[in-house]
């Protein structure tokens, strides 16, 4: 019985890292294989598809960039994400933490009404949603979709923030109230620096989910070409990559599209752990 009871964890162990490093070979074959093919011509790419290039070749790159407008729908990206994932987080957590902290008369409502957002699917409301902002004139802009960004991200950041900021001790904030702190600054100078991992950990959330949005843009930016971000700007290049034969160019866009997002959970990947983590434990 007791060499039964340890071997099982073992071969629970074997089976979990057998099945971790299908899923991270997957998932990084792939990306892999669209970085080495925008380096390659038409004919390494049709050819033998794990065959690595014969040169380097950066044109693809340099085609990417300047023909297909890559850097401006880059730049128009990062202009809408860092305006959406701040309103977002700002209005997300001034919401979460009164919530969390403060009983009201239709608190528990509020909340509820937050959380029913996640279940509310982004297509459904794309009709609407087209209307509306027609109507009050942000139609095309920038401006009208970083709204709609940050009122579809509100519900999942007030979800996860409310859960987070009830686990912090209210000896500290009622202490900085009797000291003459005001509630704004009683939020912001103790209370944020206090969950800054979990703030951390779903604005990385945010940024990927809006840096990898492609509906809202389609519908809200489809009559304003200079204005549009990345996924409408690949979906274009890859429809043009059809008919002008340039595959290299496509993958180098993508390569190019991939990279910041790569990079940026590089980075912060500890983080988004460490927030998870310590939401989970507490």
């Amino acid at each position: 019985m007791t060499a039964r009871k340890t071997e099982r964890p073992g071969v629970l162990a074997g089976l979990s890292h057998v099945a971790l490093a299908v899923w991270a070979l997957l998932i990084i074959a792939p990306l892999l294989w669209t970085f080495l093919a925008s380096f390659k011509s038409n004919t390494e790419i049709f050819g033998d598809p794990l065959q690595l290039p014969g040169a380097l070749r950066l044109d693809a790159w340099g085609r990417a960039w300047d023909k297909a407008h890559i850097g401006q729908y880059m730049l128009n990206t990062v202009v809408v994400v860092v305006f959406g994932t701040a309103g977002t987080m700002l209005f997300g957590s001034m919401a979460a933490y009164v919530l969390a902290r403060y009983r009201f008369a239709g608190s528990r409502l509020v909340y509820y009404y937050f959380v029913a957002g996640l279940a509310f699917p982004v297509f459904l409301a794309l009709g609407p949603l087209f209307f509306v902002v027609k109507q009050v004139g942000l139609l095309n802009s920038h401006v009208g979709l970083v709204l709609v960004y940050i009122a579809y991200s509100l519900p999942f950041t007030v979800f996860f923030l409310a859960a987070f900021f009830r686990t912090l001790p209210e000896a500290v904030a009622e202490a900085a109230l009797i000291d003459g702190a005001s509630h704004t600054r009683t939020f912001f100078q103790i209370m944020v620096p206090m969950a800054r991992p979990g703030l951390i950990s779903i604005t990385i959330f945010n940024v990927l989910g809006q840096w990898n949005q492609y509906l809202l843009p389609l519908v809200l930016l489809a009559g304003a070409p200079d204005k549009w971000v990345l996924t409408q700007g690949i979906a274009r290049i890859s429809t043009l990559a059809g008919y002008e034969a340039d595959w290299p160019g496509l993958f180098a866009a993508l390569s190019i599209t991939i990279l910041p997002v790569m990079i940026v959970y590089i980075i912060f990947q500890r983080q988004i752990q460490s927030g998870l983590s310590s939401g989970a434990l507490k």
